[in-house]
């Protein structure tokens, strides 16, 4: 039943619930996908088989005996590996964690599970998140579908590679930095990256400096993402920076775009570089809403450039998670992590005071930006998925740029914490997928829903598939 293996999770829930298959046949097809294809793609680094296979064998036997599904019922999942769950080594693709077994669920995945969702295994990732391509000395190197030979992004590059190779029809993620939105984009997946504190983060160890770091979905479709969001948004305690839920769910409200909005599409934020063909789909993906009669409009703003302080910011939360550890661990830990996340040490407060500064600019700009329109558009990469292995470009379109500029377009939005989206924008000249990045005003997640189901509906993708 070759078909289930690319079928959206709410397409499986709907057949469950109507009792066409039975999560234990869709977890059996699973498994058996999993075997055959993840030796390709290092997805997965962890599968329990047997825990999900009893899982699905008491869902079953629970529907047949009359028992409603959830709205997740007897779909598997993947959860990254830089969160825990049940039963599972939470690694962080770190070889001094790997005996480092969870004592729980982390509050999205328990959610998840409340939700009839059967956690499969743990999906890879660089080491504790730190780059844009998943690759780490505990499990190795993390594939793209659509080509072998190049990354799916990271650092939810599993969970992405995961989504995409049919493997699983939802994964968790998180993004401090573009963490979703980079793996999805590559892989043609449908990644959001929610408002901050829109899903709670935890159990933690210790509260994060940056308040960059959100958890959400990779999926295959807008619809699962919404329902993903139903299930895991809102206040838990653990989580003091959490939002409360909101007043409506997102998945009934989820074709209800308002009508005539005014749209702006930077090509650039006046400082990224990007390769011509990523931008050529992202502006012909922009055009779709001018086709669904909504005014879309070239942005002449710019936004300040943060990178300057966004690494340092993201690395004062890695130092601290480690920095117990670090001394007893040094030669196991990346020599790269291990000399940044070090730097952060000489921080003065001072130069922290200068990084919120610009903090409090990219604000303002954007918020001058969200009084005139109701989305922002941009191109979510500004290249194709490059080598599995590394590095990432240091010349897009013919110039140098800095580390950061091969994700120039995502870690602003983590640091204005404002939600956003990548929806597929078509296939580059070598038959690789690009993105398109949807932005909208903070709190406004169903907006950034609405505005992608919409584009989905005119420019479906759930069609193509890669060959494996």
């Amino acid at each position: 039943m070759e078909s289930v293996f690319f079928k959206t999770a709410q397409e499986l829930a709907e057949l469950i619930s109507k009792k066409e298959i039975s999560p234990l046949e869709v977890m059996e097809h699973t498994l058996r996908r999993i075997e055959a294809v993840n030796p390709s793609l290092n997805a997965f680094c962890a599968v329990d088989p047997e825990s999900a296979l009893k899982e699905a064998r008491v869902m079953t036997e629970s529907i047949a005996h009359g028992k409603k599904p959830g709205p997740l019922a007897g779909i598997p999942i993947g959860v990254k590996d830089l969160e825990d769950a049940a039963g599972f080594v939470t690694s962080y693709g770190s070889i001094p964690f790997k005996e480092n077994l969870a004592a729980g669920d982390s509050i999205q995945v328990a959610r998840l599970k409340a939700a009839g969702a059967v956690v499969v295994g743990k999906t890879n990732v660089p080491e504790f998140g730190f780059t844009g391509f998943t690759k780490n000395r505990l499990f190795g190197v993390t594939r793209n579908p659509w080509n072998l030979e190049r990354t799916p992004g990271g650092s939810s590059g599993g969970s992405a590679a995961a989504v995409a190779g049919g493997l699983v029809p939802l994964c968790t993620g998180s993004d401090a930095g573009g963490s979703i939105r980079i793996p999805a984009c590559y892989c043609g997946c449908f990644g959001m990256k929610p408002t901050f504190g829109r899903i709670p983060l935890g159990s933690q160890s210790h509260l994060t400096f940056s308040h960059m770091t959100v958890a959400g979905p990779l999926t295959r479709s807008v619809a699962d993402a919404a329902s993903y969001l139903d299930c895991a948004a809102g206040y838990h305690p653990a989580d003091p920076y959490s939002l409360p839920r909101p007043g409506e769910s997102f998945l009934p409200r989820i074709d209800d775009l308002p009508g005539e909005l005014t749209i702006a599409f930077s090509p650039d934020l006046g400082y990224a570089r990007v390769e011509k063909d990523v931008l050529a789909c992202a502006k012909e993906a922009a055009a779709a809403f001018q086709e669904m009669g909504h005014r879309v409009e070239p942005w002449i703003g710019t936004l300040p450039d943060t990178a300057d302080a966004w690494m340092p910011m993201i690395c004062t939360d890695i130092y601290a998670q480690l920095r117990h550890v670090l001394e007893a661990h040094r030669e196991e830990f990346g020599r790269t992590l291990v000399a940044v996340i070090e730097n952060t040490r000489a921080l003065t407060v001072a130069e922290i005071d200068e990084f919120q500064k610009l903090r409090l600019e990219l604000n303002h700009r954007l918020d001058t930006l969200f009084e005139r329109y109701d989305l922002l558009l941009t191109p979510t990469m500004p290249t194709e998925a490059f080598a599995a292995g590394g590095p990432p470009p240091a010349v897009i379109d013919g110039e140098r740029v800095p580390l950061l500029g091969a994700v120039a377009f995502t870690y602003p939005f983590n640091l204005s914490g404002h939600p956003a989206a990548t929806v597929p924008a078509g296939m580059t000249f070598s038959g690789l997928p690009a993105g398109l990045q949807i932005v909208g005003p903070r709190h406004r997640d169903d907006l950034v829903l609405q505005a992608a189901r919409a584009y989905e509906t005119v420019r479906p993708w759930n069609g193509g598939h890669p060959e494996l």
